[in-house]
């Protein structure tokens, strides 16, 4: 087929998400169980990438109950994690604890993004309304009449156009989707960036989430099994002179702040075994176009404090379902269904994105600016060591958020029409 076939034969359905990421693909499962449309486009050929976002909160694991997948879910391989720690300095404090979490699971599961996002996939299949597209590149939209009506899409087969009631952003933080609508970005800043690399893990180290602020340093390590999730974080634009100093000074600061990991530190072999996350935080003035909606990343990216931007994410994705699904189902969708969508999230993504922005102001800059004075807890992290009732308040905001949202989508059988 030559491309001015393709062109005059564009696919069509009721929905289609730009985005296999977990908005995109949450999104995808409820509508296709709902008995609408939909078809997930991803880019790359397979979801392995490292270093993203692998931590699932208490908030999506309701999610999962919610749907039933709950216990099969938590068969996969998975570390549980209660409580977050951390050390300041030379005094080590508990952070936060999610034992009274008010939700089923009261525990950050700890899991590969790729065996999530696999798991949502082989469920949404499950259902005849769903299709995932694989290598599938959105590369522009189509506008009629004001009014979006599609994408274009870059294929191993050739470019194609795909036609939609609904145009669905979920292509995270660098989305083509939001760039190309032109909709209006508020930057909110970042002064840090990330480094993540891995170093092996043996059986005497600690077994927790742990954080490490130090003077002009912070070091955070994530129990992964058999290996740590290491991040290194940097005073944004920093890296070239970090890389002048060279990989043994960089190891040397490693082994100072992880001391239990000083043996393993030469599995760091060059400077490609090191990911840089560049930190953006901002948000969409507004999430929508005629036709059209971004959600998760797409529509507000979160700093990596606290771990939650994969669980704003899956909330988007439930709310947008829950609004959604029967104008869809209707085909009676107008925009004031897509501005509800903003409307329902939009209060914990400045809540959520204040928090971060205060802790990046008043904590993080000035431990990486200051890189002479000796690194003490602030009053209020040395409240949460004394009175561990304190403790549940972190773990209420990472754990389940603010307005944490449940599945109120119909469900028509797997298999059915």
């Amino acid at each position: 087929m030559n491309h001015e076939e393709r062109d005059l034969n564009p696919i069509s359905t009721r929905c289609c998400i730009a985005g296999g990421g977990p908005a995109g693909m949450m999104l995808g499962l409820l509508l296709a169980r709902a008995g609408i449309p939909v078809l997930v486009l991803e880019k790359h050929a397979d979801f392995l990438r490292d270093f993203r976002g692998d931590t699932i909160h208490p908030s999506t694991l309701e999610v999962m109950h919610e749907l039933g997948l709950l216990d099969g879910l938590l068969r996969l391989p998975h570390q549980e994690v209660r409580t977050l720690g951390g050390q300041i300095g030379d005094v080590r404090v508990q952070l936060a604890d999610f034992g009274h979490v008010p939700t089923r699971c009261r525990f950050i599961a700890m899991m590969p993004q790729w065996d999530f996002l696999d798991f949502l996939a082989e469920e949404a299949r499950r259902f005849p309304a769903f299709e995932l597209r694989m290598r599938a590149d959105v590369t522009d939209l189509i506008e009629e009449g004001g009014r979006i009506v599609g994408v274009r899409v870059s294929t191993p087969d050739g470019p194609t156009e795909i036609r939609a009631d609904l145009i669905v952003g979920a292509d995270g933080r660098h989305s083509i989707v939001r760039t190309i609508a032109k909709l209006p970005v508020r930057d909110l800043g970042a002064p840090m960036d990330v480094l993540w690399f891995r170093l092996s893990r043996s059986p005497g180290d600690p077994d927790q989430i742990m954080g490490r602020f130090d003077t002009g340093r912070i070091f955070v390590s994530i129990n992964r099994g058999d290996y740590w999730q290491c991040g290194y974080v940097i005073s944004k634009g920093t890296l070239e002179e970090l890389q002048r100093r060279g990989l043994e000074s960089f190891r040397e600061s490693v082994a100072r702040l992880a001391p239990y990991a000083r043996e393993r530190v030469g599995e760091i072999r060059s400077w490609d075994d090191v990911k840089l996350l560049t930190v953006r935080v901002d948000r969409l003035e507004r999430w929508y176009r005629p036709g059209l909606v971004c959600i998760g990343d797409a529509a507000h990216a979160m700093s990596p404090i606290g771990g939650v931007g994969i669980n704003l994410a899956i909330q988007d994705a439930v709310a947008a379902a829950n609004i959604l699904a029967g104008p869809l189902g209707e085909r009676q969708m107008t925009i004031d269904h897509l501005r509800r969508i903003q409307t329902r999230r939009e209060l914990p993504t400045r809540v959520t994105q204040w928090l971060q922005v205060a802790l990046q102001r008043r904590v993080i800059a000035r431990v990486l600016g200051d890189t002479v004075r000796p690194v003490k807890p602030p009053l209020a992290i040395r409240l949460f060591t004394l009175f561990p009732v304190l403790r549940r308040i972190p773990a209420r905001l990472v754990g389940l958020g603010i307005r944490p949202e449940h599945v109120r989508t119909p469900a028509v059988a797997p298999g059915g029409a």
